[in-house]
């Protein structure tokens, strides 16, 4: 029951986020302020490991950081399969008041340039004698990557798949290990920076695993964007630094290959907002509609190969059967539509382009009710530990939740998000 009940109360933060979304129109404004965003965040006071020589001094990468002051410094993983070391710039503010040590990574996979923009307009528009806390910016952690316009290293290994990893492992895994304990062991909180791969786009939106409290307390630091839970796969950057315990989250925008300003500016209110939310920064607050917490999702593939036109946006809501896009066969003209198997709202797809069978064309974030999730976990947990759970009053805890904060009831035919 130990995992189960963190689970739970994860859960029962993010419901209440998401709980009025379909219970309202998409230009209705809210009717009462958000009930989880008064609750003051959990204050990250960080693993043990973080170094500190004095009250305030910031010690990193062989360097010491005073406070109140900013420094450009150079993170080395090895030497390159050159020969020669190759620097990768590291951008620490260290504020005047301590705090909190958010570090900010764009660009672990190399063709990906709208986290570098957002980590560069966040650090650089930073005053470091009225900050809270420190910031650490990497624009751009796979320079290897970036250098080759690639998503990968080198030697075409992912290096988000081999986090925290290996002093003695592959070439991925050493500059995984290097980076990893050289840099993200000193932050209190991570926000890891994305866009789509293989010529696909995302809505902006923060990925968290809601298992963990303060993980959910970190994405809803983010004003007015979409929270879609994802449980990290292995060796990620996220998963690795949740792990150790430091709350990790990702921020998705847009596409690769390509500076979005939209995107970009979706990304840099996101983390201004989170910064104020920590007591990091101040920042004017705008009331926005919230958005809601999608607990699952599903990726839509190509039943054919040819070319593909998309009919929907992103952030679109679609009906079962509505045309998301078709694919037509360049030599007998022929056409297959891409209907929608489920309501839900696009939170990601392809670019036009010409498509494999099987390609993933659209991702839809998916319409789940709490208990819809609870009783998935009920039997995930049954079968992991043949133990008796008694879930009743959860759910009944649930349901007083929903009711007491003028949200919609647990029941499933009014489509509890």
């Amino acid at each position: 029951m130990g995992r189960l009940t963190v689970l739970l109360a994860g859960l029962l933060l993010a419901t209440v986020a998401s709980g009025d979304e379909t219970n309202r129109g998409d230009d209705q404004q809210p009717t009462a302020a958000d009930p989880v965003a008064q609750t003051p965040p959990t204050e990250f006071t960080g693993p043990p490991h973080v170094e500190r020589l004095a009250p305030g001094t910031l010690e990193l990468l062989g360097a010491q950081v005073p406070p109140g002051a900013a420094r450009r410094l150079s993170w080395s993983a090895s030497d390159t399969f050159e020969g020669i070391a190759n620097s990768t710039p590291v951008l620490a503010v260290n504020g005047a008041q301590e705090g909190p040590v958010l570090c900010l990574t764009g660009a672990v996979h190399g063709d990906e340039l709208n986290g570098i923009e957002i980590v560069r307009r966040i650090v650089h528009n930073l005053d470091p004698t009225t900050l809270t806390g420190a910031v650490i910016g990497v624009p751009i952690v796979n320079l290897h990557g970036f250098r080759r316009a690639s998503r990968y290293l080198p030697d075409r290994r992912d290096l988000n798949r081999f986090f925290p990893g290996n002093p003695k492992g592959s070439s991925a895994a050493r500059i995984a290990h290097s980076f990893f304990h050289q840099v993200i062991t000193h932050c209190t909180a991570l926000v890891d920076l994305h866009t789509g791969s293989f010529h696909r786009t995302n809505l902006p939106q923060v990925r968290a695993d809601v298992r963990h409290p303060a993980v959910v307390d970190l994405a809803r630091g983010f004003d007015s964007m979409v929270v879609l839970h994802s449980e990290p796969a292995a060796g990620t950057l996220r998963r690795a630094a949740t792990e150790l315990g430091i709350p990790a989250i990702t921020l998705e925008a847009g596409e690769p290959m390509r500076l979005q300003p939209e995107e970009v500016e979706a990304g840099v209110a996101g983390i201004e907002s989170l910064l104020s939310a920590l007591g990091m920064a101040k920042r004017l607050r705008l009331f926005r509609e919230a958005e809601p917490v999608y607990y699952d999702s599903t990726w839509i593939r190509a039943d054919s190969g040819g070319i593909f036109i998309g009919n929907v946006k992103l952030g679109q809501r679609v009906q079962i059967e509505d045309l998301l896009g078709t694919i037509t066969d360049p030599i007998t003209n022929q056409t297959q539509e891409i209907r929608a198997p489920t309501e839900g709202r696009v939170l990601g797809m392809a670019l036009n382009q010409v498509v494999m069978p099987g390609f993933a064309a659209f991702r839809l974030g998916l319409p789940t009710s709490a208990e819809a999730v609870i009783r998935n976990l009920q039997q995930e947990e049954l079968s992991r530990e043949t133990k008796n759970a008694d879930l009743n009053g959860v759910l009944y805890a649930i349901r007083s939740q929903s009711n007491t904060n003028g949200e919609r009831s647990a029941d499933p035919e009014e489509g509890l998000d």
